[in-house]
């Protein structure tokens, strides 16, 4: 059986993955998810400011280094893929398998604003006039999107990623490309370059976005 640990996206929190984890739990996986720094409900302003990419990488670090955690699966969705990188890069030999899940794949020197669309890029300057740290959730019609959804801190969009090369040799990385939301998507070329790559193992997924919302079973059999 293997030891899941789910990084949700930005704004969002453990909870993005409610539908995904029973199902995981009931093949008999151990499944960890998280919410990071800056997105638990209790986090005051100071927290929220001073979170980075590097303060979420450490929350994964941490949480395998107090539950003893080894032969992990890490799933990082969207923003998160470039969580996993940087903690799979800091946990030589603990983490067997990558999950990006319709998420950013980083090399040495990337940022999530570098990686992502312009229209991502308006929504995190948009959405950081509040307070200029904390980027508010955009709007998603019809309904405006999960009321559970928390601004996401700035910096963690802004810092520049560093690997060393460690996360390149995870003996399985998998990218799962959700296709159901071509107009839209920040992950077209990197699907394509993915897909020549040996090193990465490609899945599609005919959702929009949150896959762990439209599709929970499918990401769930593609997960296991």
């Amino acid at each position: 059986m293997a030891t899941f640990v789910l990084v949700p996206g930005a704004w969002h929190g453990s909870w993005a993955f409610e539908s995904v984890t029973p199902l995981l739990e009931a093949a008999g996986h151990t499944v960890h998810a998280l919410t990071l720094t800056g997105l638990r409900p209790d986090d005051d302003d100071a927290t929220v400011a001073r979170t980075n990419l590097d303060t979420h990488a450490a929350d994964v670090v941490s949480l395998l280094d107090q539950a003893r955690l080894t032969d992990v699966t890490l799933v990082g969705h969207s923003y998160a893929g470039m969580v996993i990188a940087a903690a799979a890069d800091r946990a030589p030999g603990r983490v067997s398998r990558l999950v990006h899940l319709d998420a950013f794949v980083p090399r040495d020197g990337d940022s999530w604003w570098s990686l992502t669309s312009e229209s991502y890029r308006r929504t995190a300057v948009d959405g950081a006039t509040d307070t200029g740290f904390a980027v508010r959730p955009p709007f998603r019609p019809p309904h405006g999107g999960d009321p559970r959804r928390r601004p996401h801190p700035l910096a963690s969009f802004m810092q520049t990623i560093r690997l060393t090369g460690t996360a390149d040799r995870v003996p399985r990385r998998d990218f799962i490309y959700c296709s159901g939301w071509e107009a839209d998507t920040p992950f077209a070329g990197l699907h394509a370059r993915l897909q020549a790559d040996p090193g990465w193992q490609v899945h599609d997924i005919p959702t929009a976005h949150n896959a762990m919302r439209d599709d929970p079973h499918g990401v769930a059999a593609l997960l296991m």
